[in-house]
């Protein structure tokens, strides 16, 4: 339990880290952005892989992996639909704000698809450690944690732009952070209550970061102009991972 109180603090605390450098480098060139946050996707594709998906193929049968995987990306997209816009949280007032109302709808989705998929990426971050699988648990908790920094940085230049103040904006970006904490200590107790639901949470988990990659991650570094290097980038942090895997 030690163990996974200590990864739910690096991976919320990792995303806090990219808010406080957010802050620092507001404007940050989107080459150098998308490029990070294409590293950041490689090494989350391959933590959902071999930290995740491959477990979960090794613990049950392929049924449970494919069903679970799908459930997945169906619980994220579902949510990703129902989250209403909360913009009271922001501290704006709406009717203050017409002329950028528009702007802070589409700034508050993002922030609230980052915060839904960061409860399911804690509680993959959880599974492992709940299974007593400690070399898979850190291998997906450290994928976690090093796309989140970038995760936290993109999250504070659209908030502010939208008029929301710095202060606010700490807040609102950490808390997506606090998210990941309690899903992290979810999926602990979750698994090490009842392990016989192992395979379909590991496949459940890895099915939700595989389609963050593909469905928010991928599509944000090609938008820009720098889909190559983006590309790259992407390889080099799935190598990075699997470097990782083989030698720790």
């Amino acid at each position: 339990m030690q163990l996974a109180m200590i990864s739910a603090l690096g991976v919320g605390g990792a995303t806090i880290v990219g808010v406080i450098l957010g802050f620092l480098f507001r404007k940050i060139p989107h080459e150098w952005s998308d490029g990070v946050l294409g590293f950041a996707a490689g090494v989350m594709l391959a933590a959902a892989i071999f930290g995740l998906i491959v477990p979960s193929l090794e613990y049950g049968n392929v049924w449970v992996t494919a069903a679970g995987i799908l459930a997945g990306a169906l619980f994220l997209n579902a949510a990703d639909k129902l989250t209403p816009h909360l913009h009271h949280i922001t501290g704006l007032d709406r009717e203050a704000h017409q002329d950028r109302q528009s702007q802070l709808n589409k700034v508050m989705l993002f922030v609230m698809a980052i915060a839904i998929h960061n409860l399911p990426e804690g509680i993959a971050a959880g599974v492992g450690f709940g299974a007593q699988d400690i070399s898979n648990a850190v291998t997906v908790a450290l994928g976690i944690a090093l796309q989140n920094i970038p995760e936290g940085m993109v999250i504070v230049s659209p908030l502010l732009l939208a008029g929301v103040p710095p202060k606010r904006v700490f807040f609102i970006a950490c808390f997506t952070g606090v998210i990941e904490m309690i899903g992290t200590m979810a999926g602990y107790f979750a698994v090490a209550a009842a392990s016989f639901i192992l395979p379909a949470a590991l496949a459940f988990a890895g099915g939700t970061m595989v389609y963050v990659v593909s469905d928010e991650m991928i599509p944000e570094t090609h938008s820009h102009g720098y889909e190559r290097l983006a590309t790259y980038a992407l390889l080099v942090g799935f190598i990075f991972m699997i470097l990782m895997d083989f030698y720790i």
